[in-house]
């Protein structure tokens, strides 16, 4: 299978004063030397300010791709450093957004993570960005990596490789979930879950109900 590595491993450098509800962001994350410990949770000194929407063990890491990074440095004629978009682990080699929900990824000497869901951009996102309508450019490129599970703990570092151990047969990537929601991923993905091959967090039931309620099925 396709295999990949990880160029950075990123944690939270200092919170950052904000606008929105809760007053600070840990979106400032940075690269770190060495090897640095994963639990359910994330991170080993990693956190997350606003845990109602962000956290948790289904969205316990986030990866971006560096061709991703590389396309919006070049859109936007400025450095993106890995860690700015908020990620834990600047890759390559792996197109985060094009992975498959419920794939699984093999990390250095063991950690196993699960592809679970997209990230979704929010206000705090655009103004770390600093950049006019930044969420709506940002969900209408589709560039968005995805979030992981943590299925084995145990520790990552730059340079460790990726690889993709499992792939699902239903075949939907984070991406296509993303941009392009409809009854037939939907149907596709109910589908995989009752086989047993994939589990999804709760919040795709509950994004799956509000779609179908608003195609009228």
């Amino acid at each position: 299978m396709e295999s990949g590595s990880v160029l950075a491993v990123c944690r939270v450098h200092q919170l950052l004063r904000d606008g929105g509800s809760v007053g600070v962001t840990a979106i400032d994350k940075r690269p770190v030397n060495g090897p640095v410990k994963v639990h359910k949770l994330g991170l080993r000194g990693d956190i997350q300010a606003n845990r109602a929407h962000h956290g948790g063990e289904d969205q316990a890491v986030y990866a971006y791709s560096q061709a991703d990074a590389d396309y919006w440095a070049d859109a936007l004629g400025r450095e993106l450093p890995a860690g700015f978009f908020g990620e834990n682990l600047r890759i390559s080699g792996i197109e985060a957004t094009h992975a498959v929900i419920g794939e699984r990824w093999t990390v250095g000497a063991g950690v196993e993570l699960e592809v679970t869901s997209p990230r979704t951009p929010c206000a705090t996102f655009q103004r770390r960005m600093k950049e006019p309508q930044w969420v709506k450019r940002f969900t209408d490129e589709g560039r968005v990596g995805t979030y992981l599970r943590v299925l084995r703990t145990g520790s990552i570092q730059a340079g460790d490789t990726i690889e993709r151990t499992f792939v699902p047969r239903h075949g939907v990537t984070i991406g296509k979930w993303f941009s392009e929601p409809d009854a037939d991923l939907i149907a596709v993905l109910r589908g995989a879950e009752a086989d047993g091959e994939i589990r999804l967090q709760d919040e795709y039931h509950t994004k799956f109900e509000v779609l179908l309620r608003r195609l009228g099925r």
